[in-house]
């Protein structure tokens, strides 16, 4: 890793000084190490890097403020509470990335894994997965202890590939043989990388809803049934039982905002300049330098740079080049996002509420009813029982709740819903999402109670305390291509699929067809989710080449 560099001279406001042509009346063009398009996690660390190397680099973000996807916002109009609104939780960020740009920020670990309530027998009951307990829930919902054995069996081996897996991240691709060579373990090669996961899901698992509770990790945000045979849900599941190493899905101290402001003030004390409302909307490149046209507000002009770095989707990135555009991307999730003036009762009473929203609380999620959901939206139908999943960042750190909500008991919660393309939004995106929304809540309703509306808080205008988007919102408001929270398919993190790995040469999974620019985002591969993976990867390959 290339030694911190001393930070750029500061005004006396602790600003980077800003670059000679940066402000009004400059000269239309500057020069830079590297641009960086998009104030993203991903571009921010790849910022940080490179300014902590030495080179002199320059963020460009179109909107008001940085962060990305990864940003906490006051949704709800007049309330104190600041919610993670697109991305909320954190597994695949490396400790050694927090490490290395010295970042102000935190996670702490949930009590709970999961919690998925059912009807058995006509009564209601369900499955709690957390720590001591956790066998007994499963005696409780089965009648015996063989799927916990299998359970205990099935996430031995998925650690096991995640300690071997996880640390290759943040390394060169390793090739296809040499990644099976590092698990060493032809069995999890077999169910993880080479047949759908169904076949292994349905080997190991006898009770619906436990093959269901497992499935989930390979649907979120990946539209697929559980025995597609283009592997696009294993290479999901992958991505989330690998990260930290362990797998754990982690909640970020203060928000998902805590990490782009710390990230953010990183880059900056290490001299990188950041700019809003700045929008990159050409990208020039002869093979040695590139230059990128900059709209602001009321002018134009051109950054003239020895790399770009793009942190945007691959569609984003060859409308900028000017090239052929890539396949098309679809998301297939609804996010939503509750203020609660208290958690609802569960029917199921074994339970208390601040256990069970304390994990994921899974809803409609038996492997049945997702293949059911599945089928159905591949028809072009809305799902009849959506499935979903929601979690509690308050119960884990209440930091986010202003002092007077949180002394008197108000909690958040967040949705992800599951298996709704973005097609089903086409014709009319407000009534669909309206639908869905609806249908959505009334699966909630039949574990609760009480309805859940009963218990939303009230913003200052008297309206409830409740967000949607859609995919076609996630698009508008992010220009996520077709709301596609990856920006495109996973793909496996090795080198074989990917076109610009050389036969013998080292590469990062940033490349692209111009040697001057690379892609940092999501879209890279080994993107995905919020690892910042992909920006340090980015800036490797700049201080390599």
């Amino acid at each position: 890793m290339p030694a911190p560099q001393s930070p750029a001279p500061h005004d006396p406001a602790g600003r980077p000084a800003v670059r000679a042509g940066s402000g009004p009346g400059a000269p239309s063009r500057d020069r830079y190490d590297a641009v960086i398009v998009g104030g993203g996690h991903n571009g921010l660390v790849a910022a940080a890097y490179l300014a902590r190397a030495g080179r002199s680099v320059l963020v460009l973000e179109r909107l008001g403020a940085i962060g990305g996807a990864a940003v906490s916002t006051r949704p709800f109009a007049g309330v104190d509470a600041r919610l993670s609104r697109y991305s909320y939780l954190v597994s695949l960020l490396p400790g050694t990335i927090v490490r290395d740009l010295g970042l102000d920020f935190a996670v702490r670990k949930r009590t709970v894994s999961s919690y998925t309530p059912a009807v058995r027998d006509g009564r209601p009951t369900g499955l709690l997965v957390a720590g001591e307990g956790t066998r007994e829930s499963f005696a409780a919902l089965t009648g015996s202890g063989r799927e916990y054995a299998a359970w205990q069996r099935f996430y031995a081996m998925t650690g096991r590939v995640a300690a071997r897996v996880f640390p290759t991240l943040t390394e060169p691709l390793p090739t296809r043989s040499a990644l099976r060579e590092r698990i060493g373990d032809a069995d999890a090669w077999r169910m993880l990388f080479e047949e759908p996961l169904g076949v292994a899901v349905e080997e190991t698992f006898t009770d619906d809803l436990v093959r269901g509770v497992v499935l989930t990790d390979a649907l979120i945000g990946t539209f697929a049934d559980a025995h597609d045979t283009s592997l696009l849900q294993n290479r999901c599941f992958l991505y989330h039982v690998i990260g930290g190493g362990t797998g754990d899905w982690d909640v970020p101290v203060g928000g998902m905002g805590a990490l782009t402001d710390a990230l953010a003030a990183a880059a900056r004390a290490a001299g990188a300049e950041i700019r809003v409302h700045h929008e990159a909307t050409r990208i020039e490149t002869d093979g040695t330098t590139a230059e990128v046209t900059v709209r602001t507000v009321d002018a134009e002009h051109t950054v003239a740079a020895r790399r770009v770095l793009v942190n945007a989707s691959p569609q984003a990135l060859a409308a900028l080049l000017g090239d052929p555009p890539p396949p098309a991307a679809e998301g297939a999730q609804l996010k939503v996002n509750m203020l609660l003036t208290r958690l609802p009762r569960l029917r199921d009473r074994t339970v208390d509420p601040r256990r069970a929203f304390a994990g994921t609380f899974h809803i409609s999620e038996g492997y049945g009813q997702l293949a059911d959901a599945y089928r159905e939206a591949s028809a072009g139908r809305m799902p009849a029982a959506p499935p979903s999943e929601i979690y509690c960042h308050s119960l884990t750190d209440p930091s986010i709740l202003g002092p007077d909500l949180a002394a008197r008991g108000y909690q958040t919660l967040t949705l992800f819903g599951l298996h709704t393309p973005a097609r089903l939004f086409a014709a009319d995106n407000d009534a669909a999402r309206a639908a869905l929304l609806t249908a959505t809540l009334a699966e909630l309703d039949a574990h609760l109670e009480e309805p859940i509306t009963d218990c939303l808080a009230l913003d200052e205008r008297g309206e409830p305390c409740i967000e949607a988007k859609t995919p076609l919102d996630l698009e508008r408001d992010l220009r996520l291509p077709g709301g596609h929270i990856f920006h495109r398919d996973l793909a496996f993190p090795y080198a074989e699929d990917f076109p610009y790995a050389e036969e013998g040469a080292g590469c990062w999974g940033v490349e692209t067809a111009h040697p001057t620019v690379l892609l940092c985002g999501a879209g890279a591969v080994r993107g995905g989710g919020v690892s910042g993976v992909p920006g340090h990867n980015a800036a490797m390959a700049v201080l390599e080449g």
